[in-house]
């Protein structure tokens, strides 16, 4: 496994990080054992950062790790988690509800502290209570001693332009944005690296539209982004190739990408991802499928609320 510097926190992190949504059965339903045995499957073989939320599964997935963890020893693992966002519509970024959200992430975590703790799917939440009392209780959680370091997650670029240009990140999670299909996410890359912001890359399939299972009928994206991400893996099928392996490859191979995320509570696809990473990628099956995705390079959806965008379209300023 290689490792990267996570902007100027001083953690060096696995190319491949694990992320924990799929213990809390948002795909599936997972048998708590197999969830288990996936995580100490990614840690044995390397991995050393492990991302959930109190969102997945409803508090399920945080659970199901932290009894995961308790036999792992504390410094053999980075551990970050989210706050602010509870359920599907349920969102809420006051400082009295961060700072209680973290006490009770650590308790079902199982720990005293949390390396990263980052505020969950920002552009929901309205501009003035994420500034005016989400991050600074951020800082606060840091200043205690219970947060190593902090950040935001979003799905809009935009967004994190937005808050870097009024105040310090130590961490920014972005998903979506740096796959086969979409590379928007390298914009950023001079503006976090001017400011030392770490970066965590996260769903390298794009929500599941890069692989040979069917897209869940909840996908964002449009008709066209599916049918052409289907024609992408159809293509690699034919090959005798999957097309899930090269995005892992693609995402993880970018040396200014620290560590992408992936989502599985199998151990057996786990082994696989980390497997990928450490074999070549075959250049030219790369070319001919970012020929296929050219049409729809950088296509995303909408997230969020308008205000976000409207803030920072407004006479040419932002935040």
């Amino acid at each position: 496994m290689k490792y990267r510097k996570l902007g100027n926190t001083g953690l060096d992190v696995s190319v491949l990080s694990y992320g924990a949504s799929s213990l809390g059965s948002v795909f599936r339903d997972v048998p708590k054992e197999e969830g288990i045995r996936t995580v100490h499957t990614a840690l044995d073989m390397g991995i050393n950062l492990i991302d959930v939320s109190p969102y997945y599964g409803l508090m399920k997935a945080e659970t199901v790790l932290g009894e995961a963890l308790q036999t792992v020893p504390r410094d053999k693992y980075i551990l970050s988690t989210k706050a602010g966002r509870y359920g599907e519509g349920e969102f809420d970024f006051s400082r009295e509800r961060i700072i209680r959200s973290a006490e009770e992430s650590m308790g079902r975590l199982g720990t005293d502290y949390l390396d990263i703790l980052l505020l969950h799917d920002i552009e929901f939440g309205s501009i003035t209570q994420v500034m005016e009392e989400g991050i600074p209780a951020l800082e606060e959680l840091k200043q205690s001693g219970k947060i190593r370091y902090y950040g935001v997650t979003g799905l809009p670029l935009n967004i994190f332009e937005s808050v870097l240009s009024k105040t310090t990140l130590d961490v920014i999670l972005s998903y979506c944005h740096y796959s086969l299909n979409d590379t928007t996410l390298l914009r950023l890359l001079p503006l976090l690296e001017s400011r030392g912001t770490g970066l965590i890359n996260a769903s390298p399939i794009s929500m599941g539209l890069l692989s040979n299972r069917k897209v869940p009928d909840w996908h964002p994206a449009s008709a066209e982004i599916q049918a052409a991400c289907q024609r992408a893996a159809e293509f690699c099928r034919d090959k005798g190739e999957e097309i899930a392996k090269l995005a892992v490859q693609f995402s993880t191979a970018n040396e200014q990408i620290p560590t992408t995320l992936v989502s599985t509570a199998t151990p057996e696809n786990i082994r696989n991802n980390i497997k990928w990473t450490e074999e070549p990628i075959n250049e030219q099956l790369l070319a001919e499928v970012l020929d296929i995705l050219k049409p729809i390079d950088g296509a995303t959806w909408p997230s969020g609320q308008p205000e976000w965008n409207e803030a920072q379209s407004r006479n040419g300023e932002r935040l």
